[in-house]
């Protein structure tokens, strides 16, 4: 199963690190080449444990739904979602911020797994976890540049 881990230095403090990345809105907007909406569930502000957004996005030219759930919450240390419907066989999203000196540390842990087997084994190695680090970077230069904006 593909693994994708991503440290983004923040030079802001850690509980704005910890809101953003849990901020539906900001997610939309970072997400905005994919025409990516929430569409159901918690669709705008900070979703909180045991709560649920569905996402409707075009990938690959395709439109597909999933259902992503908060699953595990440690303000403002980790957060976890789940996709319990959608596209992937598993989908497992750990969100993990610490501070360093005057800095937030954040940590994607991305795992997935394509379904159709072996053909699913295949696209994620030629294509599939190439895509999905190219969006968690671009969703994490959005998210760094809001929280190293003008904040209070």
């Amino acid at each position: 199963m593909p693994t994708i881990i991503l440290k983004t230095l923040i030079n802001a403090p850690i509980e704005r690190c910890f809101d953003l990345a849990r901020n539906i809105d900001l997610h939309m907007q970072s997400m905005h080449h994919s025409r990516e909406q929430a569409i159901a569930g918690k669709v705008n502000g900070l979703i909180n444990l045991n709560e649920s957004v569905t996402w409707k996005a075009k990938h690959f030219g395709i439109y597909f739904e999933m259902t992503n759930k908060i699953t595990a919450f440690d303000y403002p240390n980790a957060f976890t979602d789940e996709m319990i419907k959608g596209p992937f066989k598993k989908l497992h999203h750990q969100h993990l911020f610490k501070t360093i000196g005057t800095q937030t540390e954040m940590t994607d842990v991305f795992e997935f797994k394509a379904p159709f087997g072996i053909l699913g084994w295949l696209v994620e190695k030629l294509s599939l976890t190439g895509y999905m680090r190219r969006l968690l970077i671009q969703r994490n230069k959005v998210m760094k540049r809001e929280a190293e904006g003008v904040w209070r």
